[in-house]
């Protein structure tokens, strides 16, 4: 997933001294997502 994050900020010019901080928190939004739709075993 940090690949495609990535991939797709290099197509659309996002600012290379930006990224690092900003796939931390999408990858942190996406595991708050994932623990919000995750069914109780």
């Amino acid at each position: 997933m940090r690949v495609l994050v990535k991939r797709i900020w290099r197509t659309y010019g996002y600012p290379p001294d930006l990224q690092d901080a900003a796939v931390q928190t999408v990858l942190a939004q996406a595991e708050a997502l994932c623990a919000s739709w995750a069914v109780p075993a």
